[in-house]
């Protein structure tokens, strides 16, 4: 999809050109690379000969369920990739490894630093084959301190660990507040993609290529950074859900058909008199108790016991209606399928349709775009789909991969 504003000398996608060798599994760094695949790197996935990515096998063991027949986590995960099955503990494989190293621009793993060691693409050993490469590496607790190498998922080290999960929880719930499927993996994920191409971009001025380091943890406690901060400077806990705001109009109200309408409109003077016109309420805005903010803030509960009684007397089809031309900020809490008919979300493209061999799925594009152009997303590869191909680019003939394959090296 192209916009008609782009100048006829486009110089293409931004990342044409750079070459990606993934190591890694699950989600987040896949993910951060499959984010540098749609707009124009091209990226090698390397898994398991026989096993591949563990994440294929969510779909198969009914963890994770499949669209159209398509394993949308992978989908997701790994779109725009060339897939190779190479047995990195035999020599022969790990050899094969690092001749791919030596072409690449980046270098991704999610590996943890023992495994990285032992399997032998630890970065001193990358870097001693290519001394330009950028080295990325995706932690769950960082690259430093006792838990460096202590595994973790982003329920653990993001969710849990960092006090997102602890401010979301009502202090009589029977159990922490769960969070959605790869949260925080896709938040680290693009930190890391920013990373990447961060040191790119110092690399071409520098010469010099650099390690990457972003966490699960850190992205959390950036994502979480203004509550905790807050909780800091008070030496107590920031109340998340059970504090209250002391301006009536930046909080949710329910419809008349238990729908709910979320104000936020911190500029509170700004707006309260343009939404007591669309609420067809100017009788409020003569009421002395709510006159300024101050005022509503001392007859907090008064002006929100007005307004939950003005909401919920009509559905919220009508309040769409009324709304539609307020300037102050508000939203409509949407379903996650509500999400696929918004139309902010279809004509940004943030949601892209995707051929999976003849089945159509859509996936969500990065959060970012370049010169108005939605990137064309690319399908995820099959285990091992391209292992043939890219050894013939590395230079190996057909007997060679015969050998290779019958050893189970490939």
């Amino acid at each position: 999809m192209r916009s008609a504003s782009l100048p006829p000398d486009d110089p293409g996608p931004v990342f044409d050109g750079v070459q990606v060798l993934e190591v890694a599994q699950w989600t987040f760094a896949p993910a951060a690379a499959a984010v540098l695949a749609d707009f124009g790197a091209s990226v090698i996935k390397i898994e398991d000969p026989v096993t591949g990515d563990p994440q294929r096998g969510l779909a198969s063991s009914g963890v994770v369920p499949m669209v159209g027949g398509v394993n949308v986590v992978t989908a997701q995960t790994n779109r725009g990739k060339r897939s190779v099955g190479l047995n990195l503990r035999d020599p022969r494989g790990h050899e094969l490894l690092l001749r791919l190293v030596e072409r690449a621009d980046v270098f991704v793993t999610n590996f943890r630093g023992p495994a990285r060691r032992k399997l032998g693409f630890d970065e001193d050993t990358v870097r001693a084959r290519n001394p330009r490469i950028v080295y990325a590496r995706a932690t769950a607790q960082g690259a430093r301190g006792p838990d460096a190498d202590r595994g973790g998922y982003d329920f653990t080290s993001f969710w849990m660990r960092s006090g997102i999960a602890a401010a979301l929880t009502a202090e009589d719930a029977d159990r922490p507040l769960p969070q959605p499927p790869a949260f925080g993996d896709k938040a680290g994920a693009m930190n890391l993609a920013f990373g990447i191409a961060a040191a790119l971009y110092r690399r071409e001025r520098t010469g010099v290529g650099s390690t990457v380091d972003v966490s699960l943890l850190g992205s959390a406690l950036w994502q979480h950074s203004s509550a905790i901060l807050y909780s800091w400077g008070l030496d107590r806990e920031f109340p998340v859900v059970t504090g209250r705001s002391a301006n009536p109009i930046a909080r949710s109200y329910r419809t008349g058909d238990g729908r709910w309408i979320a104000l936020m409109m911190i500029e509170s003077d700004r707006w309260w008199p343009d939404l007591c016109r669309h609420l067809d309420r100017p009788d409020l805005l003569a009421d002395e108790r709510f006159a300024d903010a101050a005022a509503r803030s001392a007859n907090h509960d008064a002006c929100v016991a007005e307004l939950e009684r003005v909401f919920a007397a009509l559905p919220l089809r009508e309040w769409e209606r009324r709304l539609s031309d307020l300037a102050g900020p508000w939203a409509v809490l949407r379903s996650m399928r509500e999400t696929a008919t918004d139309p902010q979300v279809v004509e940004n493209g943030y949601a892209v349709p995707v051929d999976h061999d003849g089945t159509e799925v859509r996936l969500m594009s990065a959060p970012v775009q370049f010169d108005e152009q939605v990137p064309e997303l690319r399908r995820a590869p099959e285990h091992a789909e391209h292992s043939e191909q890219v050894l013939l680019e590395l230079g190996c003939d057909w007997a060679e991969i015969t050998r290779l394959k019958d050893a189970g090296v490939v």
